[in-house]
């Protein structure tokens, strides 16, 4: 696999993604699809985000509240954890565990259809796959995504009160404090705009591998895996320029 490759790969990602497009603006929606998959992509994903931001928070809070202890600036740990939360941990984290169970879980069920000839079926049968399968989970995932980075930036943010509170000994309502005084509008912003562009990648390469699914079970299984890697990948790479695109626009 060479950049050739990569650059088929991206042009049928990039056609994927106008059909969508096109799908979205055609009435009438099919909103029992989209509260489906809203359930299955965000709903069940809520218990895997909040373990996870609660000890990222905390695992925080414990490293700053230790390594700023020399220098005597041990308070200011609040400040330092729940910015590192919103604008970052807490859309990435969020991002990369949701995407290896939904992203995963999206090209294992579309595989199965493409081996099977099911989407072959749909088509058929004069309906529209895009429509009935990808647009679904791409409408889904851009909105579960960013309610899910709110919900482990509150959490998280909790997490690294608590052990900030044991570890330097500052009260709950000083905690409380120097995080709101920390955390701005634009940081809020930065941290949900980044979800909602995590949020269609998942969705977005785990139903192109789905689709392209070739080779029976055993192509079903390695096609989870790539959209596992694929996805982890470009969410770390994005992150990096959507990170300066937001800095250059918000500050």
């Amino acid at each position: 696999m060479g950049f050739g490759f990569f650059l088929q790969s991206l042009g049928e990602v990039m056609i994927l993604t106008g059909q969508v497009t096109r799908e979205l603006f055609r009435r009438p929606w099919e909103i029992r699809l989209w509260i489906a998959q809203l359930d299955q992509g965000g709903v069940q994903s809520m218990s895997i985000t909040f373990l996870t931001a609660i000890f990222t928070g905390m695992v925080m809070a414990s490293q700053f509240a230790i390594g700023l202890e020399p220098f005597g600036a041990s308070l200011y740990t609040g400040k330092l954890v729940s910015l590192g939360i919103v604008r970052e941990l807490g859309p990435v984290l969020t991002a990369l565990l949701v995407g290896g169970r939904v992203g995963a879980g999206f090209t294992a069920e579309m595989g199965s259809m493409a081996v099977t000839e099911q989407i072959d079926a749909i088509r058929a049968l004069g309906a529209n796959p895009v429509r009935k399968l990808v647009l679904p989970r791409v409408v889904a995932m851009v909105i579960a995504l960013p309610l899910l980075t709110v919900i482990a930036d509150l959490v998280g943010c909790f997490g690294g009160i608590v052990i900030t509170m044991a570890e330097v000994g500052i009260t709950l309502r000083f905690g409380l404090k120097q995080m709101i005084e920390t955390i701005e509008v634009a940081d809020l912003v930065h941290g949900i705009m980044k979800s909602a562009f995590f949020g269609y990648f998942i969705a977005i390469i785990g139903c192109w591998v789905g689709m392209n699914t070739r080779g029976g079970t055993e192509g079903v299984g390695q096609a989870t895996t790539h959209t596992v890697v694929w996805t982890s990948i470009t969410i770390l790479v994005s992150d990096f320029f959507l990170t300066r695109l937001f800095l250059a626009i918000y500050g």
